[in-house]
Formats: structure tokens, C-alpha cells, sequence
């Protein structure tokens, strides 16, 4: 387990100038001896824009399914995102918006898949907008709640399908779309092909030029799937540094030093709860946490397999990164949880 100096691409404060109690590193570092945190690999804490804690452990790895034995963590390594991708992707697609070159929410859906005008003809199917495969409410059969290395899980699925937008676009509709949430990796997936179809480029090629360039973000990799697409719902891997630079700059409003990045009102829009699921509320590709009295969600967050997670908290201008092995553990969340209930915010200082 690595504590690390951080470069000057990121400004830094001690604990305490943060605002979070100095003895937050010691005690982090004392769960994981104690294994109260298996298999960890990085956690980051900024508040207020500034970097304040990052520590790196040694633990097993794989990156999507595919074993890489035991890793001694740092700064410069990449690491699986999972489905954190798809919160990613739920930005992108407002940077695409912001330039016109993808259709609103309010759009149907099938209009951007012009090939399959035979699923079109389909009156309930027609009904299906944007906006449903952005808040996971198309209302299709879906099946994620089979593990990850099962091929019956409807991701895995597509992914093993000759044409993955169609299984995503055919599947047989269960509900009235818009009615019901439903963990759909599919949707992230055609959110992705929109980008592509109307920027030109491919989704890491868009990610690169309007995101991650201007971030500063020069090391990545996105899993291609066997057709060659980036895959949407699960592919990004990055270092832990550069995941929570985009989550910093959600939390600056989309803008990255006197520069807008992503639209303000994208951002709105993208942290507003659209539909329930289960205890918590779901935004454009966004988890959301319990509302504050203002309505408002107490917290936002990209939740991916394995413990990954990037939290952000509006009001306290806190963010913290986990990346963590424990792969198709249903699990897994335990471990971000812990980290961030019963350490970091219980370190939160007055102002």
C-alpha cells in the first residue's frame, strides 16, 4: 500500500485545509490491514476541487474477465471502470447534444436507428424515446441480475450477438416504455452509437477530442467488442486520478478552469431523479441518492462491478474514487460503502 505525492496536474491540500479530519489516511489504511476492505486498489478524496488523500494497495485484478494476477497499485495505472463507463457516456452524450449532433430525450428512440425500419412499424416500439435509454426505462425484457460470467446475462448477450443494437431494439417489450426502471447495459449501448453515428467518430474517438483532451486525460483504454465498438456499457478504463477529474468537473458545473466542458443544464438534467430504482433514484446514466429537502439527491454516483464507484457530494464538495478486484461479488458494493459511510464522511470537518 502506496501513499503517493501528487503532481501539479491537480491542486492539493492537506486534510485538514479540506476540511476532513487528518487522521483519515491512518484509519483507511487500518481497515484494509484489518480486511475490512478485501482486495482494495486505490481510493481518492478531493473536496472543494482539491486533491486531499490518495493511497494505492496491492491486490488481484482482471480487466473485463480477463485475468492480470496481482497488481501493486499507483497512480499511473489503469484501471477497469465497468459500468461507471456508462456515467461517463451519460456525459458524453450531453457534450454530442450540446453540439447538435445527436437527438434530444424527448426524441424517438427508433429515428437514429434508421435500419431497422421493420422494428419501427411496431406502434408500442415507436413510443420508446431518447430519454428512455438514458434513464434505463425502456421497458424491454432485461436481465443483469444473472452474474456477469453467465452468457444468459442479457449484457453478455449482446455482446455475443451479431448485431448488438438490434438485440438491444427487438427485445420483447414488457411494459409501457417510460413506466418502469430496469438495469439495462443495452440502453448505455445505444446512447454510444447515437454519439458515434452523429459525431463521425468513434465513441473513445469523441471521448478523446471533447472530454478527455481537454481534461488533460492522455492514458486510457476502452474494451472493443468483436464487432470493434467501444463498449458503452462497461469498456473504460482509466487511472482512478483521471476517473475522479471527471467527476470533479461535474461537481464544477461543467467547467474546467475558465473553460465549459460539459452543458450546465445537461448537468441539471443529468442529476435529476427520472425514475426509481429500488431505494435510490436513477438520472441520465446517474445513480442518486436519497432527496435532500430541497429535492435535490443527496448524492450522486456511478456505481461499477467489482466495488468501483465515483461519488460526488453538491453540498459538501466532497469526491471520492474507489477501484477495487471484487469482480461478479454481488458483494462488491460493500466495500466502496464502508469506505465512504463509515470513513470518509464521518471525516468531514465544520466550516
Amino acid at each position: 500500500m502506496t501513499p503517493t505525492d501528487v503532481p501539479g496536474d491537480w491542486p492539493t491540500a492537506a486534510l485538514a485545509e479540506a476540511g476532513l479530519a487528518p487522521d483519515l489516511g491512518e484509519r483507511l489504511e487500518a481497515a484494509v490491514h484489518d480486511g475490512r476492505l478485501p482486495n482494495l486498489h486505490a481510493v481518492l478524496v478531493a473536496r472543494g476541487g482539491r486533491l486531499a488523500l490518495e493511497r494505492y494497495f496491492d491486490g488481484d485484478d482482471e480487466t473485463f474477465g480477463r485475468p492480470l494476477g496481482r497488481r501493486a497499485f499507483g497512480p499511473d495505472e489503469l484501471h477497469d471502470l465497468r459500468s461507471v463507463t456508462k456515467s461517463v457516456v451519460g456525459l458524453l452524450y450531453g457534450i454530442a447534444l450540446g453540439e447538435g449532433i445527436v437527438p434530444p430525450p424527448e426524441a424517438p428512440l427508433l429515428d437514429g436507428f434508421p435500419e431497422y425500419a421493420d422494428l419501427a412499424a411496431d406502434p408500442q416500439r415507436r413510443r420508446l424515446t431518447v430519454g428512455h435509454a438514458l434513464t434505463m426505462t425502456l421497458g424491454t425484457v432485461w436481465d443483469e441480475g444473472l452474474s456477469y460470467a453467465d452468457p444468459r446475462n442479457s449484457e453478455r448477450a449482446m455482446e455475443a450477438a451479431p448485431d448488438r443494437w438490434r438485440y438491444v431494439l427487438e427485445r420483447p417489450m414488457a411494459t409501457e416504455p417510460g413506466t418502469s426502471w430496469g438495469y439495462n447495459g443495452g440502453a448505455s449501448a445505444l446512447l454510444g452509437r447515437l454519439i458515434e453515428s452523429g459525431s463521425g467518430l468513434s465513441l473513445r474517438g469523441f471521448a478523446e477530442r471533447r472530454l478527455f483532451d481537454p481534461l488533460g486525460i492522455r492514458r486510457l483504454d476502452w474494451v472493443q467488442g468483436s464487432d470493434g465498438s467501444h463498449l458503452a456499457a462497461s469498456g473504460l478504463r482509466l487511472r482512478p486520478r483521471d476517473a475522479a477529474r471527471i467527476g470533479q468537473l461535474a461537481l464544477d458545473g461543467g467547467m474546467h478552469g475558465d473553460r465549459r466542458i460539459l452543458p450546465a443544464e445537461w448537468l441539471e438534467r443529468s442529476f435529476t431523479r427520472h425514475a426509481d430504482a429500488g431505494e435510490l433514484g436513477y438520472g441520465y446514466q446517474w445513480w442518486l441518492g436519497p432527496p435532500a429537502p430541497d429535492s435535490r439527491p443527496g448524492w450522486i454516483a456511478g456505481f461499477g462491478n467489482g466495488g468501483q464507484r465515483l461519488y460526488l457530494g453538491p453540498r459538501t464538495g466532497l469526491l471520492v474514487m474507489v477501484a477495487a478486484g471484487n469482480y461478479n461479488d454481488p458483494q462488491a458494493w460493500r466495500v466502496p460503502a464502508a469506505i465512504i459511510t463509515e470513513l470518509v464522511i464521518p471525516a468531514l470537518l465544520r466550516r
